[in-house]
């Protein structure tokens, strides 16, 4: 059988790009998609994006998902490479996540937790049944019940309830250190920093952190640990020009934030106490937040071990392979030519058949001559 090489070249991409722009749109007699639908009524499919493709701009992202026909990968891969394009002017000053202006706030672990549980808008009490009226396509929603009671401006943190008895691993606080690892902009490094190790699972693919998780807690990783909080709502991001030398405030954006904790025996340099993972996303990414909280503990587990005896603990396994960027690109390069490639496994291949069939054909001669 002869291959022969396909022909077309750059007239056949350019028509393939022109098909590919009709079957993004659709029929012409189907109202195109705004971006304002999009990111208003796709917005968690818009913070994925965002908070995957590091950076927080929801016109940008519903932008990608509608370029990419609703392909998140895709879309991430897109708004990553327009990201690189943009001027860097310095970095933010830490978030104060405990100032946050609370929409949710919810504890697994406490069920009086100091300023109350607050439900907010979530999926967690739905039945999941498809509800057919949506297809009607109009009419606005029955309008949220306005709570009895303002929600605090300032709700307790999972380390405040912790706080009078020591029972939870405090993060010290590095004012004053070193710039922190910048993976926009820097290879990956092992062993890894937690800078660099949070950066990586933010950026992780969601349902790679959240199959991590999952095994983890079935036993395939060292932690199986209790929600001690997920807050998300507003947050403020400041930034000090040099020029002035004092913060101002650029913007307030939606962060959702998780904290995971798990039981620590001790050690000889450390009592006792509850050890954390820590998970923070761009809008509500609840689900990520909470894989990346169980991931980033059993890292830590991980590093803290002589031996690392599952996946989910060794931090090359985990950090290099939950980039959908890298991981999409790697697995789809395989489309791409490799006609040198295959020409020489080819060439291969019939060696060691024509080898095989002399071998086969020698025994079988021997075997008969035996047999006569």
């Amino acid at each position: 059988m002869a291959y022969v090489a396909v022909k077309g070249g750059e007239r056949a991409i350019s028509h393939a790009h022109l098909w590919l722009e009709e079957e993004r749109r659709g029929p012409g007699d189907v109202a195109e998609l705004s971006l304002a639908q999009i990111r208003e009524q796709l917005s968690l499919a818009v913070d994925r994006v965002m908070v995957e493709g590091s950076c927080c701009d929801a016109d940008l992202a519903a932008l990608a998902i509608k370029q990419a026909s609703g392909d998140l990968v895709e879309a991430i891969f897109l708004l990553r490479a327009y990201r690189t394009t943009l001027p860097r002017f310095g970095f933010s000053e830490p978030l104060e996540t405990a100032r946050m202006a609370i929409r949710r706030r919810i504890s697994a672990a406490f069920k009086d937790i100091p300023g109350g549980q607050v439900l907010g808008p979530t999926y967690d009490y739905t039945h999941r049944l498809i509800d057919f009226k949506l297809a009607a396509e109009g009419g606005a929603p029955e309008p949220a019940v306005v709570a009895a009671e303002p929600i605090a401006d300032r709700l307790p943190t999972i380390s405040d309830v912790f706080s009078k008895e020591d029972l939870l691993q405090v993060d010290e606080r590095s004012d004053g250190a070193e710039a922190p690892f910048d993976l926009t902009r820097d290879p990956m490094s092992f062993p890894a920093g937690r800078d660099q190790r949070l950066q990586a699972l933010a950026r992780g693919d969601e349902g790679f952190l959240l199959s991590l998780a999952y095994a983890s807690q079935r036993g395939w990783g060292s932690t199986h640990p209790l929600c001690g909080e997920i807050r998300m709502g507003e947050a403020s991001v400041e930034f000090t020009p040099p020029e002035l030398g004092f913060p101002i405030e650029l913007a307030e954006i939606t962060l959702t934030e998780c904290t995971m904790i798990s039981e620590f025996g001790g050690s000889m340099e450390r009592p006792p106490q509850y050890a954390k993972g820590y998970g923070l996303t761009f809008g509500r990414n609840e689900r990520k937040a909470m894989s990346m909280a169980i991931v980033d503990r059993a890292l830590a587990s991980g590093a803290e071990a002589s031996e690392t005896p599952h996946a989910v603990q060794d931090e090359e396994f985990v950090l290099y392979h939950s980039d959908n960027v890298e991981a999409s690109g790697f697995v789809q390069h395989l489309k791409l030519p490799h006609y040198v490639d295959f020409q020489a496994s080819l060439q291969f291949v019939r060696r060691l058949r024509k080898e095989w069939t002399a071998r086969r054909e020698a025994e079988l001669a021997a075997a008969r001559e035996a047999a006569e």
